[in-house]
């Protein structure tokens, strides 16, 4: 097969200025085949940006998720957690079989009915970070003081993570995916205590066990108890930051986008508008494998743009408006395939009662600086905001 010379340009990343998803993502899907890029070590890495291709990639079993890989794009650092082969049932980044080991073990968990009878809960969790809001005044910083903590909070709950240590495991959540305001060293840090924090609960729920998602893993039998610290970190932070991003960037385009605010249809919308989760399905190729009439040689690394994919014209039609009545179900904001999101059901209902509980009970809520004054994350993994000033 003879093929032209790939385009090659720059790694992807977010960059002060450009917007995002980047016009230049167009351009790429655009051209026939992939696009070139290489890691700051040199090595060369193929962008995905067409739908279909980046779905081709997440389902291709010749293409592995698995870290260890010689020629894995580590792009990116991951916010001070420890590496996977330091923590044993760190699964997102296995191949089938021990993959799946894992993820049967967890679907039932996630579930739309497990999902539908949390609401209550999560209902709960969401007013009460309201009332916390309202009665410190009239100004509220909603990353801090409403986006991050919510997911956290419901995350905790599902663990069976006592009321009284709740305080304690969101402290360390949100100094684990707060790039700005925390050093590396805070990051590893918490990331430990997170780590001796979990593998106490195990112990405890092996002895006491309760109504909670710890209780119910240990009992299949599945996953062992020294794989439990590396399910349930990843459980955490997996849902933790895209879901909080996704709260505080939904907020922003439904104030930009009034007529949406009380459309459930918003959240779909949003998952595929913002696409947060941009350059975390990386892949290598562990045989020589061709995408897109691309020959990819086995050891040479792959980054799926999501963003891209969920922007392309040839599937959601104007993608850069953000439009709820379109059907965006087969966006790739969760990714695609086996590795697909988890907890894919539960962020769904996060976003959606935190959207409808917000404007119900802050009709009057409006920014409180201009949106292109907004601080954007630049320098991290996923897209989002480090701020969210609002007033009302």
């Amino acid at each position: 097969m003879t093929q032209a010379d790939p385009m090659v340009v720059d790694l992807p990343l977010r960059q002060p200025g450009v917007p995002f998803p980047p016009p230049h993502y167009a351009d790429y899907r655009d051209r026939k085949g992939l696009v070139l890029s290489h890691l700051p070590d040199g090595k060369r890495v193929w962008l995905v940006t067409r739908h279909e291709d980046v779905r081709a990639v997440l389902t291709n079993p010749k293409i592995s998720s698995n870290p260890q890989h010689e020629g894995f794009p580590n792009v990116g650092e991951t916010l001070g957690v420890p590496k996977q082969d330091q923590i044993p049932g760190w699964f997102v980044g296995m191949d089938s079989p021990d993959h799946d080991r894992f993820r049967r073990a967890l679907i039932p968990e996630f579930t739309v009915r497990r999902v539908r009878a949390m609401r209550p809960a999560i209902e709960r969790t969401v007013e009460a970070q309201l009332d916390a809001m309202l009665a410190a005044g009239n100004t509220a910083d909603l990353v801090a003081d409403f986006a991050l903590p919510i997911p956290s909070l419901v995350i905790s709950s599902l663990l069976g993570v006592p009321p009284a240590d709740r305080e304690f495991f969101e402290s360390r959540t949100r100094i684990l995916v707060s790039l700005r305001a925390s050093t590396d060293e805070d990051r590893m840090a918490a990331a430990k205590d997170l780590l001796r924090y979990i593998n106490r609960l195990v112990d405890i729920k092996q002895k006491w066990g309760g109504d909670d998602l710890v209780t119910r893993l240990l009992a299949t039998g599945t996953i062992a108890p020294h794989e439990m610290s590396g399910v349930l970190m990843l459980l955490l932070i997996a849902g933790h930051e895209t879901t909080a991003n996704n709260i505080a960037l939904g907020v922003v385009t439904l104030l930009m986008n009034p007529q949406w605010i009380g459309d459930d249809r918003a959240v779909e919308e949003t998952l595929r508008f913002h696409s947060v989760a941009d350059l975390v399905s990386l892949r290598v190729a562990v045989q020589d494998v061709e995408i897109a009439g691309q020959l990819i040689k086995a050891g040479e690394g792959i980054v799926p743009l999501v963003a891209a994919a969920n922007h392309d014209e040839a599937v959601f039609g104007c993608p850069h408006k953000f439009d709820p009545s379109r059907s965006a179900r087969h966006h790739v904001a969760f990714g695609y395939g086996v590795h697909q999101c988890l907890g894919q059901n539960l962020v769904r209902v996060e976003m959606e009662v935190a959207y409808r509980k917000l404007f119900e009970r802050i009709p009057n809520l409006e920014l409180a600086v201009p949106v292109e004054r907004l601080d954007i994350k630049y320098d991290g993994v996923l897209y989002g905001l480090n701020e969210l000033p609002v007033r009302w």
